[in-house]
């Protein structure tokens, strides 16, 4: 069969009425092929079909099918062997709940997700088989595998994910998927056809439906998990977790009858057994110059310097949406005025904040949470640093509330990546602009244990692959005008909401960048944080494990990891 023959209008137009007019806009050169390859895989065309589609196109992205399809029977001597990885091993208990990624870290070597993002952030199926989606994405058919087991024996099936959607939906469990899930009426939209199909009925569009089920806290539960995650480790991932002792280490044993194949055949995973080691990022650094362990969990800019030429060590590097947010919280003074948070916005020298705190590694930012990365980002000029405006915005406040300059702040984050050095030259620059600008930096548990409740803070957000992920999870309200779980800001605007709504179920490239330029300009206007720039974000590993990438989420996806001495 030629080429032509391959990628007709027919076949797109087959899988979904939409995919044909992105091809259009490809072929005019209106998006990008990886742009395309997002489209498509979203609406449900495989990744296989969307790269033959766009083949011949700018911007080669290498995408693979599911390493579950098997090409050959030929088995390898890649077994065996033992990981050891530092990493902070922090409170685990229902893991909807899950807050960070190290948490997440542990439970996906056990539990699973319907669907995964890779590297190359394009998304396809997982423990979903496929999807399909009807032409306005207002109901979504999500299809599961029929080969797969819990580690309990149990055969995976519809009343698990159900049993899952319903602890998502849960007000009372306290998941941040509930803000992500607002176009879902509770489970009276979460409806099983049969014992392997699940259908979901939107109250709106919204084109990030299978990207929110490889967000970290929507793990796969058992359909009898009782909220205890350490008690009840049962999954259906490639791992067993044989030992969790937070704070100290949590070791996992091979799951012999995991029901995931490598592309050549082979049962995986390969290793025998992973270990997390709980020590912190100096001692993490030191461990993995000396070989106590392999890997270390999101190294710092300062330990990609000291680690990048090791000659025993690989260093995989990705471009992200990760970012550290300056964000302040809108119901508390001075904060609900507007002028003292643009005044502090102001005083971010970009440049030289990602200079001092990530050795230049980064992309510069604009105020709004939106990340070059995203689909339909909108280019927008780099704010400058003005702390002459910025003090004037401050005069004019101070004059109107009867307070006086310099302005006292306190700014608490933790100690962990670069949040000390971007903490410490923000207090330098705004000292011009009249902020008095007091640290109060702690080690990670110190910080997360509160990060919601600080007036101001610089908060680590993790990656996420579709501009309209973090903004429902991060600067909305309920249904009930309550800001949502993650909404650390407590900020809502009526004007941000709806747009946010409206670009969740465009699903042109085009029309919803328009959109979210003017969610940008909000967000830089009126908004609640700063963002001085995006992070680049490494792997390091030893040399002799075979297998590793960098993921933009730092997610840790090792069934298919191998040594190679």
């Amino acid at each position: 069969m030629s080429e032509k023959e391959i990628v007709t209008q027919e076949e797109m137009a087959a899988i979904h009425p939409r995919i044909p007019a992105a091809y259009e806009q490809l072929q005019a050169g209106k998006i990008s092929r990886r742009e395309f390859l997002r489209f498509a895989t979203l609406l449900g065309m495989s990744a296989a079909l969307a790269t033959a589609c766009s083949s011949g196109t700018e911007e080669p992205v290498a995408t693979t099918e599911s390493s579950t399809t098997t090409t050959t029977t030929e088995t390898s001597s890649r077994y065996g062997g033992v990981l050891r990885k530092a990493m902070q091993l922090q409170l685990i208990d229902h893991p909807a709940r899950l807050s960070w990624t190290e948490g997440a870290n542990i439970v996906r070597q056990v539990a699973e997700y319907l669907t995964e993002t890779g590297a190359d952030n394009i998304t396809r199926p997982y423990l979903l088989d496929r999807w399909e989606a009807n032409e306005d994405v207002t109901e979504w058919t999500l299809h599961l595998r029929q080969d797969v087991t819990w580690n309990n024996g149990d055969q995976f099936t519809a009343d698990d994910v159900l049993f899952t959607f319903g602890q998502w939906l849960d007000p009372d469990v306290g998941s941040s998927m509930l803000g992500l899930l607002t176009y879902l009426d509770g489970m009276d939209s979460v409806v099983k056809v049969d014992d392997y199909t699940v259908k979901l009925m939107l109250n709106s569009g919204n084109i990030g439906v299978p990207e929110h089920l490889f967000h970290y806290p929507a793990i796969v539960l058992h359909r009898n998990f009782e909220g205890d995650f350490i008690q009840q480790p049962v999954g259906t991932g490639a791992y067993t977790l044989e030992e969790y002792k937070e704070g100290e280490r949590a070791v996992f044993k091979r799951r012999p009858d995991y029901w995931r194949k490598a592309a050549n055949g082979d049962q995986l995973p390969y290793l025998d057994e992973i270990i997390y080691v709980s020590i912190d990022k100096d001692a993490g650094v030191a461990a993995l110059q000396s070989g106590q362990v392999d890997s270390l969990y999101q190294p710092r800019p300062s330990d990609w310097q000291a680690l990048k030429d090791n000659p025993d060590l690989n260093t995989y590097a990705v471009s992200t949406a990760q970012c550290f947010v300056l964000r302040m919280r809108v119901d508390l003074e001075p904060w609900n005025d507007v002028r003292v948070r643009n005044a502090l916005k102001m005083c971010q020298d970009r440049a030289r904040i990602l200079q001092l705190s990530y050795f230049g590694e980064g992309e510069l930012s604009i105020d709004a949470h939106v990340a070059p990365i995203h689909p339909a980002f909108a280019p927008k000029p780099i704010p400058e640093y003005d702390p002459e405006g910025a003090r004037a915005l401050l005069e004019e406040w101070a004059a109107e509330t009867g307070n006086t300059l310099p302005l006292q702040v306190t700014l608490a984050s933790k100690n962990d990546e670069a949040e000390p050095e971007i903490a410490a030259a923000l207090k330098e620059m705004a000292a011009p602009a009249g902020f008095d600008i007091i640290l109060d930096i702690t080690d990670p548990g110190g910080f997360w244990d509160r990060w919601t409740e600080v007036d101001l803070g610089i908060t680590a957000w993790t990656h996420r692959p579709l501009d309209t992920m973090v903004l429902p999870l991060a600067y909305i309200a309920d249904a009930d005008g309550v800001p949502v779980p993650w909404n650390e800001t407590r900020w809502v605007d009526d004007e941000f909401s709806a747009l946010v709504l409206q670009a969740e179920k465009t699903l042109d490239v085009e029309a919803r960048r328009a959109i979210m330029s003017d969610i940008e300009d909000i967000m830089q206007t009126r908004g609640p944080i700063g963002n001085a720039y995006w992070k680049s974000v490494w792997n390091i590993t030893h040399k002799k494990f075979q297998g590793i990438s960098a993921h933009p989420t730092s997610y840790d996806l090792l069934f298919e990891v191998y040594i190679q001495e």
